[in-house]
Parts: structure tokens; C-alpha cells; sequence
């Protein structure tokens, strides 16, 4: 059995969970640093195969100074394979992950970027999306949080793209930030690190005319995300990592002592109850709670961390299950232009992909399905033969008695009663 890394901690442990320019905040200490190392351990002990998941990561590492030789080796080696063995096929937004990951703070990948020019064919590919938008109705190949990973990528290291394709459309009000008029937290977070990149980047020339409208974009989509809060979270806690990076460097929000609390208190909460579990996600929510920021990527400070490191080889506790597992009765149903109806039994703690799978097993020909493997578990591509279409702007929703899920089809776990719908829909 693979030996796991655990997170064992150092020397004195005070620091500031977020700056002192942003929140003026309590030191974490021995006693409270607890709030951490799940999302740290997740990280460590992760096996890693999708190549979003190890970029993601990877960049974690870096920009917070987790210290651990073997696994930043084995991500890096497998993001450098995965380029090299289909550099076509990846997204914009995949390409730019890359960069952002081998290219954190000052490290020996970079001369991987410049020697495969990853650089010039992210901006390429950044091109691909903004004729695809001039030509089918302002549609990305991909969505604008992958076209504003692959902005900010270009940006911090210096690739090119135009500010008049920027202006035009990267506009608050475009349609793209929004998921069946839903505001898309994440995405506009991406969106004003971005610009926030463009804006102060020195080498590209710009009236004050394009400065103002940039800048009134970030104050723009900033008040959007911060719209979005409830009870310390911006959309959702898988959101809020990317909301607070976001706010950090385009508003005062964070200087207010109380945003920081609820903000904190909020994202603890989660952690202790599990709900960060996925390396993804975890990898997303820690930089800022170490007070990082993509932007930090070519720092000179990047990776500086009061707190030092080290990886235990040390395996976690296990605890046996001390009851056996129970039956519970759920409904399921598929709508199109109809709705198709069936109830499924499964266990007791089953996801909602359980269910699918059951439903699917009573019925093939109404609840057949077929999901792609992502970073974030299992993603719904298919229901009765019928695709969704990013071109089309389509999509397979999946609700909990009448709710949208805010975790996938392989995270979120079902209970007895519910009544669980997959249903065609558009944003």
C-alpha cells in the first residue's frame, strides 16, 4: 500500500490567515491550525490521474509553500506528459492551468514552457474562442471561466491577446457569466483576476478611456460576486476560494474584520464537516485562506509561508464501520419534453449517481445515461441518448427535491424520500 502523507507542523505556528492589509485577524496557533490540515492531508494523499486536478494542485502547493518534494515532482511530471501527449486536444482553460501550475513561483518547469512555447499556443487557442464568439453568436469553444484562466494565464506571463477583444467581451452584462440567469461566482471571480492582471500590466499600452472601462468592469462584476454572499459564502463554499481571491484585490470587503469572521467561520464549518473532500477542491479554497491569489503566481514572495511544512509517511487512522448498511426508497425521475417517473431502493449514504445507476437497471431504454470522468467526480454528459452541448448551450441539470445540487452526481448523498430529477435544460 502506497505510504500516505500526512501534514505534520514545525517550529512556532503563528500567522495571519489573510493579511493584515485585508482582515485584521486572530494568529493561528497549535491549537486552531487544526482548521487546515484536512484540506492539506486531502491534497497529500490524493491519487492523482486527471491532469485539471494535478495543475490545480500543483499551483496550491506552490503558492502556499507546502513542501513536499516527491508529490510536487510526480504532479509536475504527469502535467508535463499529459501536454506532451495531447497538446491539441486541450482546452484553453487546460493549457492555461498548466502554465499557471509549472510557471508558480521562480522553478526549473518554466523552462518547460518556454521550450514547448506553451505561451504562444495558449494564445492561439485564446484566438480559437474569441472567432468562435465573432462567429456564433458570442459562444466560446469552451465558457468564459476557462476563456478568463486562459486571459489571466497570458497576462502574468506575457503572452498576447488583444484589449480590444478584452473591452468587448468581457463586458458585466454578458450573457456568459451567467448559468440560466444565475450569476456564476466562479466565474466571475476568474474574470476579475483577469482583468485585474490587464489592468496593471505595464506592457500594454492603454488610453485612460480603456483603463476606466476596465476598471469599472472589475468594480462591476466585484459587486455581482459579493451579491451572491449568504452567510459568509459567495454561490456556494466550492465558489467561495476563488470570491475571495477575487474581493481581496478588487474591493474593501475583506477590510471590514466582520466579512472576515463570517467568511472564515463559514468556510470552517464545511471543512469540519467534510464537505472538502475532493483535491480540487480543497486546492481551490486554501490560497486565499493563506491570504494568496493567482496573481501571485510570478511574485517574487510566491511560496514565502511563515509556516514550514513537512510530510509524514505516517498512515491516517482508520475507523471500521460499526453498523451495517440500511435500504432507503427514493423517487427519480427524468424530464425532457415529458417527464419519465420510477422509485429506486439503494443504501443508505449513496450518492445521487447510485440512483442514476439503479434507475438505469430497471430501465434502460427512459434512464440511460453516460458521464465523463472530471476533477470533480463523475460529470453528466448524456441522459437517453441525448448530449449536452456547450456550442448549444446545453446542459443535464440535476435537482434534489427541487433544488439545484451544489455538489456533482458522484458527491452529493441522497436520503430516504427524496425526490431526485435530471432534467434537459439550457442556460
Amino acid at each position: 500500500m502506497r505510504p500516505s502523507r500526512q501534514l505534520a507542523l514545525m517550529g512556532l505556528l503563528v500567522f495571519s490567515l489573510i493579511p493584515s492589509q485585508l482582515c485584521q485577524m486572530h494568529g493561528v496557533n497549535e491549537t486552531n491550525f487544526w482548521h487546515l490540515e484536512p484540506l492539506i492531508n486531502t491534497m497529500l494523499n490524493a491519487k492523482y490521474t486527471e491532469g485539471f486536478q494535478d495543475a490545480n494542485v500543483l499551483m496550491t502547493f506552490r503558492l502556499v509553500g507546502i513542501k513536499s518534494q516527491s508529490l510536487e515532482q510526480q504532479l509536475s511530471q504527469q502535467i508535463k506528459e499529459d501536454i506532451n501527449s495531447r497538446e491539441m486536444e486541450l482546452t484553453s482553460g487546460q493549457l492555461a492551468l498548466d502554465i499557471l501550475a509549472l510557471g508558480a513561483c521562480e522553478n526549473q518547469d518554466r523552462e518547460f514552457i518556454r521550450g514547448a512555447r506553451l505561451v504562444s499556443k495558449l494564445g492561439a487557442k485564446f484566438q480559437a474562442e474569441i472567432q468562435n464568439m465573432e462567429a456564433h453568436g458570442g459562444s466560446p469553444l469552451t465558457n468564459y471561466y476557462q476563456l478568463s484562466l486562459a486571459l489571466l494565464a497570458l497576462c502574468l506571463f506575457n503572452g498576447r491577446y488583444s484589449i480590444t477583444s478584452v473591452t468587448y467581451y468581457f463586458t458585466p452584462e454578458n450573457k456568459n457569466y451567467y448559468f440560466e440567469d444565475q450569476f456564476s461566482v466562479d466565474t466571475g471571480a476568474m474574470a476579475v483576476l483577469a482583468l485585474t492582471c490587464v489592468q496593471r500590466n505595464t506592457q500594454k499600452k492603454m488610453d485612460a478611456n480603456t483603463k476606466g472601462k476596465i476598471r469599472g468592469y472589475i468594480a462591476s462584476l466585484a459587486n455581482k460576486i459579493q451579491a451572491e454572499g449568504k452567510q459568509g459564502l459567495f454561490g456556494n463554499i466550492f465558489s467561495t476560494g476563488e470570491a475571495m481571491q477575487a474581493l481581496f484585490v478588487s474591493s474593501d470587503y475583506y477590510k471590514n474584520e466582520r466579512n472576515c469572521r463570517e467568511t472564515l467561520r463559514a468556510v470552517f464549518d464545511n471543512i469540519s464537516q467534510g464537505v472538502i473532500y475532493l483535491p480540487i477542491a480543497a486546492a481551490q479554497i486554501l490560497p486565499a485562506l493563506m491570504g494568496k491569489t493567482y496573481l501571485d503566481v510570478i511574485n517574487p514572495s510566491c511560496g514565502h509561508n511563515p509556516v514550514k511544512f513537512s510530510v509524514s509517511t505516517e498512515k491516517p487512522d482508520t475507523v471500521p464501520p460499526t453498523t451495517a448498511p440500511l435500504n432507503i426508497l427514493v423517487k427519480y425521475s427524468v424530464r425532457i419534453n415529458k417527464t419519465s417517473h420510477t422509485e429506486v431502493t439503494v443504501r443508505k449514504g449513496s450518492v445521487f449517481l447510485d440512483v442514476m445507476k439503479a434507475a438505469q437497471e430497471k430501465n434502460k431504454t427512459l434512464f440511460r445515461f453516460t458521464v465523463e470522468e472530471t476533477s470533480w467526480g463523475p460529470f453528466v454528459t448524456s441522459v437517453q441518448g441525448i448530449r449536452a452541448s456547450s456550442k448549444d448551450r446545453t446542459y443535464w441539470k440535476l435537482l434534489s427535491n427541487g433544488q439545484p445540487l451544489t455538489q456533482g452526481a458522484g458527491s452529493h448523498v441522497v436520503q430516504n424520500g427524496d425526490n431526485l430529477e435530471v432534467r434537459w435544460s439550457k442556460y
